[in-house]
């Protein structure tokens, strides 16, 4: 969260970091939503969850989520958990079929402001590959809710689909893709969050490439989710990994805005079905993401190697040079997706593969409105000054991705100051590290921010 905390330099070192990108980054993102003003471009965000998941809002609905996903600029959002039985007999009575394989809720006022559901769910397979345990994540896309029935069936001999809306199930990578393909060829697998330390293809219990983790079944994986930790700019790094879309999500487990549409990906598509969205995923037809939507990755809550029980969060060059221990305690530190990058790249930083989307890191309007009228994200004040912006500029992403900063001035001149200096990445961070998220904690410029503030 945005924060004014001040760092004691008596404290375990924690440098400040920030990725600059080149400006003509910044000209080809505005190039490119000016290229597309007139075509059928939409926000997707296409890894979220239920009220059924652990440590997910009570509070989590389709009418919630579909509320919220309107203010941020979504127009499509991923229904999460569709193997829970509850929850999917809930989307079952709720929704109704709007597109090919995108859904409304039913009871919708104005259906063609409707925002869409994709089914969307997320499995955690665990299992043992050559005599070691396997943990990983998997995000799973349904074109029907046939096919979910289908899907379900086979899977529930794996696991008990009821006991969480992300349930464990005893099979491995390559079984999962098997199960799924064997129901459908529309469903699409991909691996979540690939880089987390705990649950993921890339982390501490998982492979280290794509082909190792699926086997046989490699060539039926299409996109990679950054996650929170990490942006295409690092993923670029390994050049094996090129052929795969990167896509990214909000893994939300909140329906709030500053949750919600956090990551989301800018697609382009022929058609506003679900066989659309699957072509921009597997880069088929003239359907592309254009444009990822990413939190700045020292934000996620791994980026850095650390202990959070020792309070200890290390620069790359510091972990390296320790071996990996934690310099309190003496015990292994939790790897920090920078440091596992960079153990695995084969190629410097800003190398940008073909045909690769372009991105744009952003800080949710919520937090930055709490940073710049000194009020939590959730109080009053802050949500009656969102209103009045989401009122004028209609969303969160045609706010801070599509104004120009002139326009935005007109209404908060020291609003657009905080969005011209993340445009430019200009953002002071300290990185989060050990399931602690990363605190954005100012902003670099010539003049510093209070004296901006102060005027």
């Amino acid at each position: 969260m945005l924060s004014s905390l001040k760092m004691d330099s008596a404290s375990t070192q924690v440098s400040f970091f920030t990725s600059l990108k080149p400006p003509s980054v910044l000209m080809r993102v505005e190039q490119l939503l000016r290229g597309f003003e007139d075509k059928p471009s939409y926000y997707v965000d296409m890894h979220i969850h239920s009220k059924y998941s652990r440590a997910t809002s009570t509070d989590m609905t389709l009418e919630n989520i579909a509320f919220c996903a309107r203010l941020k600029g979504l127009s499509i959002v991923g229904t999460g958990d569709c193997t829970h039985p509850k929850w999917l007999r809930e989307l079952k009575k709720s929704l109704v079929e709007e597109n090919p394989g995108l859904y409304r809720i039913k009871n919708e006022k104005n259906p063609e402001q409707a925002t869409l559901f994709l089914i969307q769910g997320e499995v955690n397979t665990v299992y043992q590959d050559d005599g070691a345990l396997k943990r990983i994540h998997h995000v799973v896309l349904f074109p029907d809710f046939d096919t979910v029935k289908q899907a379900c069936e086979a899977l529930k001999h794996m696991g008990d689909l009821s006991a969480d809306g992300r349930p464990l199930l005893r099979c491995s990578s390559l079984e999962l893709v098997e199960t799924l393909k064997s129901v459908s060829e529309e469903t699409e697998c991909f691996p979540a969050h690939v880089w987390t330390p705990h649950f993921s293809i890339f982390g501490i219990h998982g492979y280290t490439s794509v082909k190792e983790c699926y086997k046989d079944k490699f060539d039926e994986i299409h996109a990679l989710e950054t996650g929170l930790s990490s942006d295409p700019l690092m993923n670029w790094r390994i050049s094996r990994n090129d052929h795969y879309t990167l896509v990214s999500n909000s893994d939300s487990h909140s329906y709030y805005p500053w949750r919600l549409g956090r990551e989301a990906n800018l697609m382009l598509l022929e058609e506003l079905s679900y066989r659309s969205i699957l072509n921009a995923i597997r880069r088929r037809g003239r359907s592309r993401i254009v444009l990822t939507v990413e939190t700045y990755p020292e934000y996620g809550k791994y980026h850095y190697p650390g202990h959070r029980g020792c309070s200890v969060s290390l620069e790359p060059e510091k972990y390296f040079r320790l071996k990996g221990i934690c310099p309190v305690c003496g015990r292994k530190l939790t790897p920090g997706v920078e440091t596992h990058i960079e153990e695995l790249a084969d190629r410097s930083s800003g190398i940008r593969p073909r045909d690769a989307s372009d991105y744009v890191h952003l800080i949710p309007l919520s937090e930055i409105i709490g940073y710049v009228y000194s009020t939590n994200p959730n109080s009053k004040k802050a949500w009656s000054i969102y209103y009045s912006l989401i009122r004028e500029f209609g969303s969160e992403y045609r706010l801070l991705i599509e104004s120009p900063v002139g326009e935005i001035a007109k209404h908060d001149k020291n609003l657009a100051h905080i969005v011209e200096m993340i445009r430019k990445d200009m953002v002071k961070i300290r990185p989060g590290y050990d399931g602690v998220y990363g605190e954005i904690e100012g902003f670099y410029s010539q003049n510093s921010l209070a004296g901006f503030l102060n005027r």
